[in-house]
């Protein structure tokens, strides 16, 4: 049965998503938006996406990944799935998408459909209840329908399945603010969000919220909002989990997700990406331990071209995934962080993830702990 009330208690189900079948970006408006920060913030990201290839690029919304990329990614994550697996924990798949499948659509959008990799992103555990978050990517409508047979045997073994309200996803459906403020303070090329259009089916903005835009800590969630449709999610939370659990904003720690800014690796530590992060969280979470990475290390990821599209910072091997409260994952490339990790006393089982900054996400991110050796406590007493 479904039980997972934290992100460190010692493993023992997981859902590991799938990559096959991985062949293109979908470049359109809600894609853009919230991957924005990582396209173009030019310190961040290589190469940086110059307006001189803006024709070519609204010509074809596919952006096509390179076969062996694909072929890297598969191989990399049936080797987290077999690694996991190796720790006695049972280990849950999505259903596969099909080659070529047919676009998915709503009032007046399509969208070719994309895997159930980074399926942190439309779900949350929170205790013995699966909840569908409301995507925010067009492309991931469906994308947690692939995992419909896993969350039936679930529901069938006795846990809750709720799905938060689901989206229009008309272009006026989305709060530009944050992608446009950022295009403010960066200054110099960058590519601004095309102007959204009218729809007869616009309904203001609208719910969208990730799942891994939550660090779960016991009766404790912290959710990280940086927009309108963040906070509709949050308010939604906060209405269906209390009094039971005491959901926090945090406001603006990253363009969305949490999970490469914050994790919690045991009570009383954090993993973060810098140490400004404490003075942003709610007490007394603001009072745990602060373990600050050193700066990711120059040849730690592939170098790509101008037809590859980079979607993540180089901080995604922050990305770590929890065994126990004292055993890690960590991308093997990540070295200055394994050492550190050990250091602080942590047993660390180094992972391959050649691609992560392609395809969007770390170890977190791909999976999903659906139970965990775990009850619910309140760490803020």
């Amino acid at each position: 049965m479904v039980n997972s009330h934290n992100e460190w208690a010692p493993l023992k189900e997981i859902i590991v998503g799938t990559a096959k079948n991985y062949v293109s970006h979908d470049r359109e408006l809600s894609f853009d938006v919230f991957f924005h920060e990582n396209l173009y913030k030019s310190d961040w990201a290589y190469p940086r996406l110059a307006q001189s290839d803006a024709d070519a690029r609204k010509n074809s919304r596919s952006w096509n990944i390179s076969k062996q990329y694909t072929e890297e990614l598969v191989e990399d994550v049936e080797t987290l799935a077999e690694t996991i697996a190796g720790f006695g924990v049972k280990v849950h798949r999505p259903m596969d998408l099909p080659e070529n499948p047919d676009p998915i659509a709503g009032f007046g959008w399509s969208a070719p459909p994309v895997p159930a990799l980074n399926i942190r992103d439309n779900s949350i555990i929170v205790g013995n209840e699966i909840i569908e978050t409301p995507p925010a990517i067009r492309s991931r409508y469906l994308e947690t329908r692939l995992m419909q047979p896993v969350f039936t045997d679930y529901f069938k073994d006795g846990a809750k399945w709720s799905t938060m309200p689901r989206p229009i996803m008309t272009d006026r459906s989305f709060d530009l603010s944050y992608a446009r403020d950022l295009e403010t303070s960066l200054g110099g090329p960058t590519e601004a969000i095309s102007d959204p259009q009218s729809s007869p089916f616009d309904a203001g903005f609208e719910m969208m919220l990730d799942g891994a835009q939550c660090i779960r800590l016991g009766r404790d969630i912290i959710v990280n909002v940086a927009n309108e449709n963040h906070q509709l999610g949050y308010e939604w939370l906060v209405q269906h989990l209390s009094p039971a659990y005491r959901v926090h904003r945090v406001y603006r720690l990253s363009d969305n997700h949490i999970d490469s800014m914050l994790l919690a690796l045991k009570p009383g530590v954090f993993l973060a990406r810098h140490p400004d992060i404490q003075e942003q969280l709610p007490a007394p979470f603001n009072k745990w331990k602060f373990i600050v990475p050193p700066e990711p290390e120059a040849g730690s990821f592939p170098e790509y071209n101008t037809n590859d599209l980079v979607l993540t910072s180089p901080y995604i091997d922050l990305n770590v995934l929890s065994i126990s409260p004292d055993h890690v994952l960590v991308n093997k490339d990540c070295t200055g962080l394994i050492r550190l990790l050990e250091s602080e006393g942590f047993g660390v089982t180094p992972v391959q993830h050649r691609h992560r900054r392609l395809f969007g996400g770390g170890f977190h991110c791909f999976t999903l702990d659906t139970v965990r050796d775990s009850f619910l406590e309140d760490f803020a007493n």
